[in-house]
């Protein structure tokens, strides 16, 4: 959990896949997230929690559908989504939030 919470807390955004193995429509994300990984690269962190394997942390996110995404930014949760998610979708979303903290400081 320490692992998680330090990836979490990054000042780039964080984009937190939640499933389970035998979850269908986490199955079909999986490829999708390596392709938004390859467009990101560096910008971003992106992880998968097995909401199997971690109950604590799914259940401090209140996830009771999967997949859900969560997108952190300095260990701020700035957006959520549940469901299949298409690449281009959750690439713009890591865009948007890419320089939130950094804006924020500015003012």
């Amino acid at each position: 959990m320490s692992e998680f919470n330090d990836i979490i807390k990054d000042k780039k955004p964080t984009l937190v896949d939640f499933f389970a193995t035998w979850c269908g429509p986490c199955k079909m994300q999986a490829p999708i997230l390596e392709d938004v990984k390859k467009t990101v690269g560096d910008k971003a962190n992106i992880i998968k929690i097995d909401v199997d394997k971690n109950t604590e942390i799914a259940a401090r996110y209140r996830v009771q559908s999967i997949p859900t995404l969560i997108v952190f930014v300095e260990g701020e949760a700035v957006w959520r989504g549940v469901g299949l998610h298409q690449a281009h979708q959750l690439v713009e979303k890591i865009n948007e939030f890419q320089h939130l903290k950094s804006d924020i400081d500015k003012l």
